[in-house]
């Protein structure tokens, strides 16, 4: 495990592999386990979005920040640590929306 650990490490904060207890994870790697990892995809397993197309307009448009950057390439890979960042931009009418048909638009967000 010597040598192939910070790799098996690095696949493994990312999300490409579930755990770096095994080398063989790294046999079955498939272009399908990166694609899994871009934003598009994760905003449709986080339910941002209903359709993979309908998630690739919402980047596309700056809808879409991960911290505090609005990211605007649907293909940026998404880590575990960072997966938990994704928000609605601040002035995006689909936060808004999202916000009314919750019933969680304050006061503040309802005059802007």
């Amino acid at each position: 495990m010597g040598l192939l650990s910070p790799g098996m490490k690095n696949w493994a904060c990312t999300g490409v592999i579930p755990t770096r207890k095994s080398l063989a994870l790294c046999d079955r790697l498939s272009v399908s386990s990166f694609c899994r990892r871009r934003l598009s995809t994760v905003l449709v397993h986080l339910k941002f979005a209903e359709h993979l197309k309908e998630a690739v307009t919402y980047v596309k448009q700056g809808h879409i920040r991960v911290g505090p950057e609005t990211v605007t390439d649907p293909a940026f890979r998404v880590t575990r640590n960072i997966e938990d960042f994704i928000t609605w931009v601040n002035t995006s009418k689909i936060r808004r929306k999202a916000l009314e048909y919750n019933e969680k638009l304050d006061d503040y967000d309802a005059m802007n």
